[in-house]
């Protein structure tokens, strides 16, 4: 007679089937947590604006006096997000030495003419960081979210900082 322990541990028909179900949806989960070769990083465009913004920042603290505390804070903060989206960009795709960084260098920013210009288009371009980074949370994986809302939450304080 054969014991039951023994015959619950027996691979047959139903538990391959089973398996051949599961495994479609087993690929489509770890597929859907990274990006392929194809498509580029979702957090690349993030992490160029956030260079573009500390440039822009950069140049408006040198060209308007009256805003230079506000807006060498926004450089700082948007200068780090810069940095962490590019780290956790290279950690998913780590870089070639032969090619371009994958965020390039933004150049120079011209500083707007007045000072009420600047801090608006410092404004705008914090609201609009906010608004992509907050729209991209549900799409990426826990760890990418959190990095994505850490940093759409520090945008949202720095809107406060030029109030």
């Amino acid at each position: 007679m054969e014991s039951p322990s023994r015959a619950r541990y027996t691979f047959g028909r139903r538990s391959a089937l089973r398996l051949f179900a599961l495994a479609p949806a087993a690929v489509a989960l770890t597929t859907a947590c990274t990006p392929t070769a194809e498509e580029p990083d979702p957090l690349l465009a993030a992490a160029t604006a956030a260079r573009k913004d500390a440039a822009l920042a950069e140049a408006v603290a040198r060209a308007h006096t009256g805003l230079a505390e506000q807006a060498g804070e926004v450089a700082a903060a948007r200068k780090a997000h810069a940095q962490a989206l590019q780290r956790e960009i290279d950690r998913m795709n780590p870089p070639d030495p032969d090619k371009p960084p994958s965020v390039p260098d933004p150049g120079p920013q011209q500083a707007p003419a007045s000072a009420e210009q600047a801090s608006a288009a410092l404004a705008e371009a914090l609201r609009a960081a906010k608004d992509r980074l907050g729209g991209m949370v549900p799409a990426l994986p826990p760890y990418r979210a959190g990095l994505a809302g850490s940093i759409s939450a520090s945008c949202a304080c720095l809107l406060e900082v030029l109030s």
